[in-house]
């Protein structure tokens, strides 16, 4: 019991949160209950947006590195993923282990690119570093968009198998368990630790022995990794994946994600990116025909609401009082009254004594006992 009450339960509140989520709605499916498509499209965008913030809160938030490559890293993996699934479908069929198999070689060809990448732009930093990744995404963009119709489609983009739409969020939601597993253990591992020292002070950490270049290393390949499976679950999320999805704006939008939910926060990324996916989503429904061009106009002032309320200085005092944290933690706190404290072993009048405290307080020292006390132990 006592161990139980040790627990840092607030590590894994996103654990419990998302797993409660999936259960929930993975048991309506299964049980013959079914959703709408616009639902189950918006629940696997979430999904992928959560993977793509987690991990590249791990470069930017923890490492403290500026990447805009994120969504050329999605890209390689959608399209070698898509492209090893489709060759799969015929023998397979749009089974498991043909997502298994396509989620291995798309999040591999994915962590390949990032140490090929990694090793000579992690040398940079700043805005250096920024337009390396930037160029590298634009570059991947631009092969895959004037490939062959045969290979991976060309500028039409690569037909890839659709999963069945009715199952597929469960499976997105169990990627997102496991992101989070593997990005958070790390983070509070003994590399987690290497790592926030160099984005804290890289002369310090390299000061100390750590392997500055080892360690940025193994963040930015853990972090490309989840973008390519990230962009595997985008293929079987969509009949067709077109390279000009995975342009510019896409790697902004996720480090805004990032950003939004607080640099070196995974909840915060994790409330970010669905709160951006599902602004995006909304805004994209409601706002057609002439009404479109509104689209980013709104996204953009709500994100400016957010970014203010998040960093004002003046309402950092509403903040702190009325954010979720602080009003969970009035319910479920008790309050602390001293007369509720009853049997204390600690207290005076039931602590065993050979004398009472008044004859401590009334013994006084005579003139004649101090003079014996300095015969007997003035040799001391």
């Amino acid at each position: 019991m006592n161990n139980f009450r040790k627990i840092s339960w607030h590590h894994y509140i996103n654990y419990i949160v998302i797993g409660i989520l999936t259960i929930v709605l993975g048991s309506i499916a299964l049980a013959g209950g079914r959703f709408n498509s616009s639902m189950l499209f918006l629940l696997e965008k979430v999904a992928i947006s959560m993977i793509l913030a987690v991990s590249l809160s791990l470069v930017v938030g923890f490492l403290g590195e500026l990447s805009l490559g994120h969504a050329g890293f999605m890209c390689v993996g959608a399209y070698l993923g898509g492209k090893v699934a489709a060759l799969l479908e015929p023998t397979l069929g749009n089974s498991p282990l043909n997502f298994l198999i396509a989620l291995l070689v798309g999040g591999g060809v994915a962590a390949l690119c990032g140490v090929i990448i990694g090793m000579p732009a992690l040398r940079l930093r700043g805005d250096y570093l920024a337009i390396v990744t930037l160029a590298f995404g634009e570059i991947v963009k631009s092969i895959f968009q004037n490939t062959s119709d045969e290979t991976f489609g060309g500028a039409l983009g690569l037909e890839t198998p659709r999963y069945d739409k009715q199952y597929l969020f469960i499976f997105a939601f169990i990627l997102v368990l496991i992101t989070l597993a593997v990005i958070q253990n790390f983070i509070r591992s003994k590399h987690g630790r290497a790592v926030t020292a160099i984005r804290d002070n890289e002369i310090a950490a390299r000061a100390s022995g750590i392997n500055v270049t080892k360690y940025k290393l193994l963040a930015f390949t853990i972090s490309a990794t989840f973008a390519g499976v990230a962009g595997v679950l985008y293929s079987f999320s969509n009949y067709t994946v077109q390279s000009a999805k995975f342009g510019y704006n896409y790697s902004i939008e996720i480090l805004v994600m990032v950003v939004l939910g607080g640099m070196g926060s995974i909840n915060g990324s994790i409330i970010a990116a669905a709160l951006i996916t599902f602004l995006n989503t909304k805004l994209a429904t409601v706002l057609t025909g002439d009404l479109a061009v509104l689209q980013n106009l709104l996204y953009a002032l709500i994100l400016i609401v957010i970014v203010i309320y998040n960093n004002a200085p003046s309402l950092k005092s509403f903040r702190d009082k009325y954010n979720i944290g602080t009003l969970l933690s009035k319910l479920v706190r008790k309050k602390h009254d001293p007369a509720s404290i009853k049997d204390d072993k600690a207290k005076w009048d039931v602590v065993p004594t050979k004398i009472e405290m008044n004859e401590v307080l009334s013994i006084d020292i005579t003139p004649q006992d101090k003079q014996g006390y300095e015969k007997k132990g003035g040799d001391k």
